[in-house]
């Protein structure tokens, strides 16, 4: 779990923030999700009963990496719930360059409600938060991508069960995540899913494999929620029974001079049809997810992304109602 330093400077009680999967509790992030599929459903009714930032009250968020589904989903999601997004250009404002980290965060603590930041290093999130004096929450960083897996997750629930009186129907799931294991989304696989209770195995090239450091967080969570966390070197291994299968970008953001070098052990590791032809148990066959860009012939193949398996637009779409519900659950924490 993501520990802050002491916020002396400023006067405002302690709030919750959302800078890593393990930021919330087992329990915590079943609230969270249940509460995202509540959302969802009163969207579909064209019923709006949650608007927790009626006034309304401004968001701030911040983008220093390239985006559409962040951007979209987090101003829709703020405007749905009452709420005015404020878009700050990270190229204009040069957050920790023109502005230090903690001057940046006190002026926009006092303008908003909650602060929302796409960017580079973890630490400056985690800096951000110490000063801010209202609920930050990671929109990307280098490390990890917590709204993404709750979207992720949202969307494995809803194709394996939906939602009992109980929560959802993640734990004891096996979930395969294979290409980069050491990116903000495999670490991100490991903490959310061992949250969820679910089987998380990553498939991944050696020199490419999680965080150590991940790898225990996750073991541990999982020791207590009954699931389990694999790293294996082999993508058939990854997948071979499992519920839902998962790949991303073999060049993140940062990474494109690398592209060449990166891409050749990688190509085991493509999500084409035979790979997943071993995925799949006897709930069913496996469901495909990619949190996008897909860079199509590469890490997945047209067959797969378009195919029958693949619940790729609903996850984009469930960016919004998780990322809504994360909203709504932070600010009612306050």
């Amino acid at each position: 779990m993501t520990t802050m330093p002491d916020a002396t400077t400023n006067p405002r009680p302690a709030v919750r923030h959302f800078l890593a999967d393990d930021d919330l509790t087992s329990a915590e992030q079943r609230e969270v999700l249940e509460l995202a599929a509540a959302l969802k459903a009163d969207r579909a009714a064209g019923v709006y009963t949650v608007t927790p930032l009626a006034g309304p009250q401004p968001v701030a968020i911040i983008f220093d990496k390239p985006t559409l589904r962040t951007q979209a989903s987090f101003t829709a999601g703020v405007a749905e719930l009452g709420g005015y997004p404020m878009l700050v250009d990270g190229t204009l404002a040069q957050v920790g360059v023109r502005e230090s980290v903690p001057d940046t965060a006190r002026v926009l603590g006092r303008m908003t409600s909650a602060i929302v930041w796409r960017t580079y290093a973890q630490s400056a999130l985690e800096e951000m938060a110490a000063h801010a004096g209202v609920p930050v929450v990671n929109a990307l960083t280098d490390d990890y991508h917590p709204c993404q897996i709750l979207a992720d997750l949202l969307t494995i629930a809803e194709h394996t069960g939906g939602f009992a009186v109980d929560g959802p129907a993640l734990a004891d799931r096996t979930f395969a995540y294979v290409g980069d294991g050491g990116n903000n989304m495999a670490h991100s696989y490991l903490l959310g899913g061992a949250l969820a209770g679910m089987h998380v195995r990553i498939g991944a090239p050696e020199g490419y494999l999680p965080d150590p450091a991940v790898v225990k967080r996750a073991g541990a969570i999982a020791a207590g929620t009954g699931g389990s966390v694999t790293v294996v070197e082999e993508a058939t291994a990854a997948v071979t029974g499992a519920d839902v299968v998962a790949t991303d970008t073999w060049v993140s953001m940062g990474q494109e001079d690398e592209k060449d070098e990166r891409e050749r052990p990688f190509l085991p590791f493509q999500l084409n049809d035979e790979l997943l032809a071993a995925a799949g148990s006897n709930d069913g066959p496996a469901i495909v997810l990619h949190c996008l860009p897909a860079y199509r012939g590469k890490e997945i193949t047209d067959a797969v992304l378009e195919g029958s398996a693949s619940r790729v637009w609903d996850e984009a779409e469930n960016r919004l109602h998780a990322q809504k519900a994360i909203l709504t659950w932070l600010l009612g924490k306050r």
